[in-house]
């Protein structure tokens, strides 16, 4: 989990990220699009340019 928190913040250094990167953190890192939600919730980074609606 730690390592997901780590790379979110470093492609999230302004609290926010495209959606197509967090599709991309979920593939690398074999979790679900809603774990990798929730922990953008947790560290308050705003996902944009969301794609299908998902966050």
């Amino acid at each position: 989990m730690e390592e997901i928190k780590k790379a979110l913040k470093e492609l999230a250094p302004e609290g926010k990220m495209p959606c197509v990167m967090a599709f991309k953190v979920a593939r690398e890192h074999d979790c679900s699009l809603a774990e990798v939600g929730r922990l953008c919730n947790e560290l308050d980074i705003k996902i944009v340019s969301c794609q299908l609606g998902c966050f």
